[in-house]
């Protein structure tokens, strides 16, 4: 079975400390249901046009917004396919994975969801390479690393996927777990092409598996794609001949910091501003009325008819679930007669 090589550093440990320290000041700060979506949906964007970013996808930040949203954007096929096939995986993070432990099969579909018609060979999408590849730095084309044969793709990739699952990782603090998860599947390189998207989505289910963003609030890619070269020499770090991951994991969990301590800002604003107007807190909603706010938050506002025909719901339930999103002073209405309309409070 795969066995990690690493050490927990002074530096480490000091990052997970204002990490842990920084999170239960978000989770537990007065937010209300549309900061959420919103603070979910920026972090989503972000992560996609960075992780797209980092591979050479053209897309700017404001585009990759109107792609989530629905709108038309000039750009080739391709970049918006690898936008929108990374959106997609990352708003189902939940699912990605069917049971309780990972699976080579899984790993495979999360490939061919981030991969799908966007390869130039699509059989390529969801399988293993057959073709020995390199791996260069797309900024300077230069060769940093040559991964291991493709008869050795299968076996170390299930190997991963048992480590991952076994008991051995559970002292393993979440955030170390996804880098170590990160920079194994960078090593292995199993396809073709899509192995840093998909280390990425790995790290980020992770994350969420083990606890630690299950509101999906960090963008971790934005610390990547910002200095690009820090981030390939970072995965140059790790002597092939030992495999001490200490120096990756090192920069892996100043990343997670950086962009916890972004949300953690951002967050105090916001709850500064919600303490003065209430102090009622936070604001517990169900599935469904969650929905509702995601796609107010998509729309602008929604109708009793939106409601009908989107949920699924009767005339009276809908009315039912306006009544208490009105009375928690989550929605408020607009317009009178036939353009009654509701929006966000």
């Amino acid at each position: 079975m795969f066995k990690p090589n690493f050490k927990y550093t002074h530096r480490i440990v000091n990052l997970l400390s204002k990490i842990a320290a920084a999170r239960e000041v978000i989770l537990n700060s007065p937010l209300v249901p549309k900061w959420e979506v919103a603070l979910r949906r920026e972090a989503i964007i972000r992560s996609a046009h960075s992780s797209t970013h980092i591979e050479g996808n053209r897309l700017n930040l404001e585009q990759v917004s109107k792609l989530e949203k629905g709108r038309k954007i000039t750009a080739t096929r391709k970049d918006k396919k690898e936008v929108l096939n990374y959106l997609s995986v990352l708003r189902k993070i939940n699912t990605l994975v069917k049971g309780k432990k990972l699976t080579v099969d899984d790993i495979l579909k999360i490939h061919r969801k981030i991969t799908k018609d966007t390869l130039t060979l699509p059989e390529d999408s969801g399988v293993f390479r057959k073709r020995y590849v390199v791996v260069a730095n797309p900024l300077t084309q230069e060769v940093y690393f040559r991964p291991p044969k493709n008869k050795d793709v299968p076996k170390l990739v299930k190997d991963l996927a048992e480590w991952i699952n076994s008991g051995d990782t559970g002292d393993i603090d979440p955030i170390v777990l996804a880098g170590i998860t990160h920079y194994e599947f960078v090593r292995i390189h199993p396809f073709i092409d899509g192995n840093g998207r998909t280390a990425r989505v790995l790290a980020t289910w992770v994350l969420y598996n083990r606890g630690f963003d299950t509101k999906q609030f960090f963008a971790l890619d934005d610390y990547y794609d910002s200095d690009r070269q820090a981030y390939y020499k970072a995965l140059q770090t790790v002597n092939q001949a030992t495999l001490d991951l200490t120096k990756w994991l090192e920069y892996f969990v100043e990343g997670v910091y950086v962009s916890v301590k972004e949300v953690k800002t951002r967050v105090i604003r916001l709850s500064s501003e919600r303490l003065r107007k209430s102090k009622e807190g936070q604001i517990a909603l169900t599935e469904r009325q969650m929905q509702i706010v995601e796609f107010i938050n998509a729309h602008g506002s929604i109708t009793n008819r939106d409601m009908q025909k989107v949920f699924g719901l009767s005339n009276r339930a809908a009315l039912d679930e306006i009544k208490k999103l009105l009375k928690l002073k989550v929605l408020k209405q607009e317009g009178k007669g036939r353009s009654v309309h509701y929006e966000l409070a």
